[in-house]
């Protein structure tokens, strides 16, 4: 019994138990702090998803440390009966160093994650839609596969396979994979960045220059889908969307100007014009739900037209789909109101100017005196 009962078996023995015995405090540390940030808020509740992935890492390298270390009590110890440890000591350390490299690599990718859904949390506050979380979910599992893969690389070094060759290769097959992919990938990262950057967002209303225009309805990680004022789902990649000068008139405020044109002939009375305009435009403000109630209409006129003095009625609607009723009842109550106020919207029309005419009793006398000359016979008719 002695033999086993020596000072560095005891040691030893010592160690081990401590280390578990930390395992179990490190649990119930980390357990306690979570307990703690879930009561503060809803944000540190958050905050606690990262303090749960170190948790579990943390105990589970405790763990393995103390079976290590037990292992290499047994391999020191004199005893025969512990003589099936001997000679297994370097792979014993192999093992031990690949078991870090695995829990090194679950715990970064286990922190990354619970970081990524911490900023894409705090991201789908500030905006209306949860684009931004979808798509940084889809690249989540790309993060995760290249540490597991640098993992995989460690410990093959561990094991003593060259992993030159290997990195060599992945190094041609990640430029041809890359050349291959390229419009998926400038495609993932344009969405990402149009996300990000608060460019869109779900239910707002975009235009293209030179293109189609209509709502957002879905960003994935290739395109961007819109329903056009036809119901149509159009499908824009996000490079084009990137590359091209697009009006979002949701972007900061869902409000927009309106600007009503009309025009009045000359002879009508301007100051009348003005009043009777901004009357009914105060009118429409008053009673359509879609206008904006604090917002100031102005008349200006801008323009000597053909036919006649143009001018336009500025007004504000709530969103792109409220300027469209604005403008409607605006132009149905503009047009009764003039026509009651006897104000005239002149149809195009244009004033032709010709030379004066020969007067028509000139060219009777002429046909006369004519006449007269061929009857003396001086000169024969016409």
């Amino acid at each position: 019994m002695t033999e086993f009962i020596t000072v560095p078996s005891v040691a030893g023995l010592g160690a081990v138990v401590l280390i578990f015995i930390a395992a179990v405090v490190v649990y119930f540390v980390f357990s306690s702090i979570i307990r703690r940030t879930q009561a503060d808020g809803e944000e540190e509740t958050k905050r606690s998803g990262v303090l749960r992935a170190c948790r579990g890492s943390a105990v589970l390298f405790l763990v393995i440390l103390g079976v290590f270390l037990t292992y290499m009590l047994l391999i020191e110890h004199p005893h025969p009966a512990f003589d099936f440890a001997n000679d297994h000591d370097k792979w014993a350390i192999k093992l031990w160093q690949i078991s870090v490299i695995a829990q090194v690599s679950y715990v970064g990718v286990r922190i990354i994650q619970a970081l990524l859904q911490l900023y894409v949390q705090r991201v789908a506050e500030q905006m209306r839609g949860s684009f931004y979380s979808r798509l940084l979910s889809q690249t989540g599992w790309l993060v995760s596969l290249a540490v597991y893969l640098l993992g995989a690389l460690m410990a093959l070094d561990v094991l003593g396979v060259s992993i030159t060759p290997l990195v060599a290769g992945l190094g041609i097959g990640g430029i041809a994979v890359a050349l291959a992919v390229q419009p998926t990938l400038s495609n993932l990262f344009s969405g990402i960045s149009l996300v990000s950057e608060g460019a869109l967002n779900e239910g707002d209303f975009i235009e293209l220059d030179g293109g189609p225009s209509g709502f957002v309805v879905g960003v994935s990680w290739r395109s961007t889908k819109i329903l056009d004022r036809f119901n149509n789902l159009i499908m824009i990649p996000n490079t084009v969307l990137m590359e091209s000068v697009m009006t979002n008139y949701y972007s900061d405020s869902m409000e927009m100007t309106v600007l009503v044109e009309c025009g009045v002939s000359y002879g009508s009375d301007l100051e009348q014009v003005e009043s009777v305009s901004l009357e009914v435009a105060n009118q429409v403000i008053e009673e359509v739900d879609e206008a904006v109630a604090d917002f100031e209409p102005v008349v200006r006129f801008n323009n000597f037209g053909e036919s006649n003095i143009d001018f336009v009625i500025v007004m504000r609607a709530e969103d792109r789909v409220g300027s469209f009723v604005v403008r409607h009842e605006m132009m149905k109550r503009i047009h009764a109101r003039f026509d009651s106020e006897g104000i005239e919207i002149n149809y195009p029309v244009r004033k032709l100017v010709a030379p004066s005419p020969i007067p028509i009793e000139g060219l009777q006398h002429d046909s006369e005196a004519t006449k007269e000359v061929g009857d003396n016979g001086h000169a024969s008719d016409p």
